[in-house]
């Protein structure tokens, strides 16, 4: 463990591997913001602060069983050439998970319910228990795909630990921010809701063993993102224009 505090090379694999694996985490960061944003402001804190304390155990659980997530990775049958592990069943499954949600998300945003509130709480048990329960279902898939990019990159356990660790700290203190905003502007939840869209559809291509770049993914949601804060600053410069009048 010494060694590795004075070790230069340990220090920029923590450094890499920390930004990496916040970059990995904005795909469960945008899902818990979007699925605590129909809870009360209470009850949302407590949803994100549950979900990303299940993203911190599944991860670090799952280092502390490497040799059963390597083994995930081996092919378990067969259909027409294609060999499917576990963890493409996984991500098959956490794709297709985060498409239907979305959509439907999408579909009460757009059409809503005959005779019903869509921005009005569910009963109090059952939502945050609701909430809960499908955070902890993509938290799982996240943190699968998280650990094995650390594994291929990063050989100390402890350094994995480490930035894991410092990747959920970040990702926590941007989780009440992000909801927030994403709350007070229902554009910006629309582009959220779009961004997951896309996620669940590299995430079930990655199981059909089509990858799919993760950095024009992230470059394209960082562009849209970018276009929106301008289209929220300038509906804000509007507002106080006519303010004025």
């Amino acid at each position: 463990m010494l060694e590795l505090l004075i070790d230069p090379h340990a220090w920029v694999a923590l450094l890499t591997l920390t930004v990496l694996e916040v970059v990995l985490g904005i795909d469960n960061l945008v899902f818990i913001s979007i699925l605590t944003t129909r809870l009360d402001a209470k009850r949302s804190k407590q949803a994100r602060a549950v979900g990303l304390s299940l993203a911190f155990v599944f991860r670090i659980v799952l280092l502390a069983f490497l040799s059963f997530l390597i083994g995930l990775t081996q092919p378990i049958f067969e259909i027409r050439g294609f060999f499917f592990s576990w963890r493409d069943i996984i991500l098959i499954a956490g794709g297709f998970f985060l498409i239907a949600k979305a959509t439907h998300e999408i579909h009460h945003e757009v059409e809503g319910q005959d005779g019903e509130d869509i921005d009005a709480p569910k009963p109090r048990k059952q939502a945050l228990a609701a909430v809960i329960a499908q955070l902890a279902v993509i938290d799982l898939v996240f943190s699968i795909d998280s650990i094995i990019t650390a594994i291929g990159l990063v050989d100390d356990l402890e350094v994995m630990i480490a930035a894991i660790s410092i990747s959920m700290i970040v990702m926590y203190a941007a989780s009440n921010p992000v909801g927030a905003f994403i709350k007070a502007h229902p554009t910006t939840k629309m582009l959220a809701l779009s961004f997951l869209v896309l996620i669940g559809a590299a995430l079930f291509a990655d199981g059909f063993h089509f990858h799919i770049p993760r950095g024009y993914i992230y470059s394209a949601m960082a562009f849209a993102a970018a276009v929106e804060v301008f289209n929220v600053l300038a509906g804000r410069n509007r507002r106080k224009r006519a303010n004025r009048r």
